[in-house]
């Protein structure tokens, strides 16, 4: 499935944050990772954004689809890191 993360957290918490969430998805905007994950890669994402942030301060959002076919995506501007780049 596609997967949108986008998040708001405490700065002392957003490097931790965003390394972890760099394992798993491609890094577009600040705050914002976007890629494809299995139901169970997707699990695990969201179980290791919980140890990483405090639920009562911090957001993140979490946005699927069955796939990157529904979705229409228009980027102006500078594109950081095109999502089909090899690693």
């Amino acid at each position: 499935m596609y997967v949108i993360i986008v998040y708001d957290v405490d700065q002392r918490r957003v490097q931790k944050l965003c390394k972890y969430l760099r394992r798993y998805l491609n890094w577009v905007q600040n705050s914002v990772f976007e890629g494809f994950l299995t139901e169970s890669q997707l699990e695990r994402v969201k179980d290791g954004i919980s140890r990483r942030i405090k639920e009562e301060e911090d957001s993140v959002y979490i946005y699927t689809l069955p796939d990157d076919r529904w979705l229409k995506k228009e980027v102006i501007g500078q594109v950081r890191m095109p999502t089909d780049a090899v690693i």
